[in-house]
């Protein structure tokens, strides 16, 4: 069995610093690495922030939240992947971008080296042909918040070994999450079933049907979702909603993975949801 000590995670957004703080609370050395210090240390005072909530509701101890900071060593420079036993990849969703991150950490990781990506929607094994190991290249998508959401879909691309598969399930069960495998296909498990969702509500209003309003009551009363399909978008980011729509519409080819003009026109707006001020709702 493959022995996972040391982690590092690229990327420290909020998806990168959520992996890097369940990491480091799971017992494991982590370095949280991002292209500038600024981003590094963005990402750092934001776990620093989701520890401490977790300090005043006495889920943790001041002891406890030092010691998981302790773990974590800001990093800018990807030469310390050769240090480590994987590589958790947190970058954009960009292919050319993913691409590319991967062919630099072959080159600097050791022959043993995972390396996964969080990727929500684009083909593992094409970012594993990017590299001379796709063996040992892997998904580990998580869902957002991190620290919260317990699902981890591992996704194998079509060369990923047994070995890897069970040593990144190993070590999901470690970080106190629940490992669920999926095969390689656009959007996965997740993004497949849940963004036609969230476009067909999306065309739900675009014609006139209802608001978003009585779309995401009739959701979350009628069928029991904890938050509406249109909240969710917006908190998910529209522009994010349109990029994984267009990922399925392309890698299906199907007109059911078409994006609603309406979201279109949303993103080209600049009306992203929250992170904006504005989407469906205003905030």
């Amino acid at each position: 069995m493959m022995d996972i000590q040391k982690i590092m995670v690229i990327g420290a957004g909020q998806m990168g610093s959520g992996i890097a703080q369940v990491c480091a609370a799971a017992g494991f050395d982590v370095f949280l690495h991002d292209l500038k210090e600024e981003f590094v240390n963005r990402g750092m005072s934001s776990i620093d922030k989701q520890l401490q909530k977790q300090v005043e509701k006495d889920r943790i101890t001041l002891q406890e939240k030092d010691a998981i900071l302790e773990r974590i060593t800001p990093s800018v420079d990807l030469t310390h992947a050769g240090s480590v036993d994987i590589v958790i990849e947190a970058a954009v969703e960009k292919m050319d971008v993913k691409a590319s991150l991967f062919h630099e950490l072959d080159k600097l990781a050791q022959e043993h080296a995972i390396l996964a990506t969080n990727t929500s929607s684009l083909p593992i094994t094409e970012i594993a042909a990017a590299t001379k190991r796709p063996e040992k290249v892997i998904g580990m998508h998580f869902m957002n918040p991190v620290p919260v959401m317990k699902l981890v879909e591992i996704i194998r691309g079509l060369a990923t070994s047994d070995e890897v598969y069970e040593a990144i399930h190993d070590l999901t069960k470690k970080l106190a999450k629940v490992p669920v495998e999926v095969n390689d296909f656009p959007g996965f498990v997740s993004n497949r079933i849940l963004m036609p969702m969230i476009n067909e509500a999306i065309y739900t209003v675009y014609e006139g049907v209802a608001t978003p309003e009585a779309v995401d009551e009739v959701m979350k009363l009628g069928m029991n979702h904890p938050m509406g399909p249109l909240t969710l978008a917006d908190f998910i980011g529209l522009d994010t909603c349109l990029y994984i729509m267009e990922t399925l519409h392309e890698g299906f080819g199907d007109d059911k993975y078409r994006p609603c003009p309406l979201l279109r026109k949303y993103v080209k707006a600049g009306w992203l949801g929250r992170k904006t001020g504005k989407g469906f709702y205003s905030y």
